[in-house]
């Protein structure tokens, strides 16, 4: 015998609507989707690909339906074309983080994405997150790519260092700077070919070197090969080019910041703070600090200020942080 079954209306659960008319995007390399809705609007998706003239036809649409805000992921750089067509145009465009966007498990799709967002967006339980002016994105890109540049010399340094070391040239164990002019000027005559004599060693010594002139010939007297020859005279090139593109990097970014040299000679006489340390610190947060509210703010967003993950009276160790720690392994 069947028995009798039961349904239950489940009610729907509104909220107040915060945004009177807002859009959804769904950001993809190729195609961006769009849901638009709110008061007096019926709602609509459409999915737009990602040239400069749809993006353009997606800013005409918004406009024509009155939308006021414009909600999406910072999903990669893909973002960005998007955001540089829209605010411009008047509108409020909001980049917010996909860990505060939970998704209703199941059937979920672009549509269904986009349409969740623009949900969130109308009720006003999203947080934009902080999108610096162009002035500053531009210099952030600037100081960014010097600091990779920086960092690619200082490795470059260490793979010299690494075949002076298999052709048993022990500069790094009698010099403490391998970087110096003694130590260049040694290097500059192995990759010549140059056997180094002790004439040789006399002509770049100064009193400041805690190693004998005995102890740097021997040091200079290895098993060079024509492979190391090559392969230091490559690298060396390829740090003078490098060092190249900072110097002119160095040069633009300071012209950026020239209207500043106040703040920045203030910032300076920080005990610790270096040139390009403020010019990357000014670079990252900007000058204006009304877009965060107090000093935890500020920390928070600079990733310094420590999360906190508790389940059934358990502290989880941060994701984020075990993976960084894993990649380092």
């Amino acid at each position: 015998m069947l028995g009798s079954l039961t349904i239950i209306a489940m009610d729907t659960v509104s909220f107040p609507r915060l945004v009177s008319r807002g859009c959804g995007i769904d950001v993809h390399k190729k195609v961006v989707v769009a849901t638009i809705d709110g008061s007096g609007l019926r709602k609509e998706t459409r999915e737009f690909n990602t040239f400069t003239s749809s993006l353009t036809a997606l800013k005409e649409w918004l406009l024509a339906n009155g939308v006021t805000h414009v909600a999406m992921e910072s999903t990669g750089v893909y973002w960005k074309p998007v955001y540089k067509v829209l605010e411009p145009a008047g509108l409020t465009v909001w980049i917010v983080n996909a860990r505060h966007i939970k998704y209703v498990p199941g059937h979920k799709t672009d549509k269904a994405d986009c349409a969740w967002i623009c949900k969130l967006l109308l009720a006003g339980l999203l947080k934009p997150s902080y999108i610096p002016a162009r002035e500053q994105r531009e210099l952030r890109d600037l100081t960014r790519y010097r600091t990779k540049l920086i960092q690619h010399v200082a490795s470059e340094k260490n793979r010299t260092m690494r075949i002076l070391e298999d052709c048993n040239i022990k500069l790094s164990s009698v010099l403490s700077d391998t970087t110096g002019v003694t130590a260049t000027k040694l290097i500059d005559m192995i990759c010549a070919g140059k056997s180094i004599t002790m004439s040789d060693i006399e002509s770049v010594y100064h009193g400041k070197l805690s190693a004998s002139k005995e102890d740097l010939y021997e040091a200079c007297n290895g098993l060079v090969e024509e492979h190391h020859i090559y392969m230091l005279g490559i690298i060396r090139r390829d740090i003078a080019q490098t060092e190249q593109i900072i110097t002119d990097l160095n040069e633009r970014i300071k012209n950026m910041l020239s209207v500043y040299d106040n703040v920045l000679e203030l910032l300076k006489k920080v005990p610790g703070l270096s040139t390009k340390t403020v010019e990357d610190l000014v670079a990252e947060i900007g000058l204006d600090m009304s877009a965060f509210p107090t000093e935890k703010h500020l920390a928070s967003w600079a990733g310094m200020c420590p999360g906190n993950n508790e389940s059934a009276g358990k502290k989880k160790a941060d994701e984020s942080l075990m993976e960084t720690n894993k990649s380092n392994l």
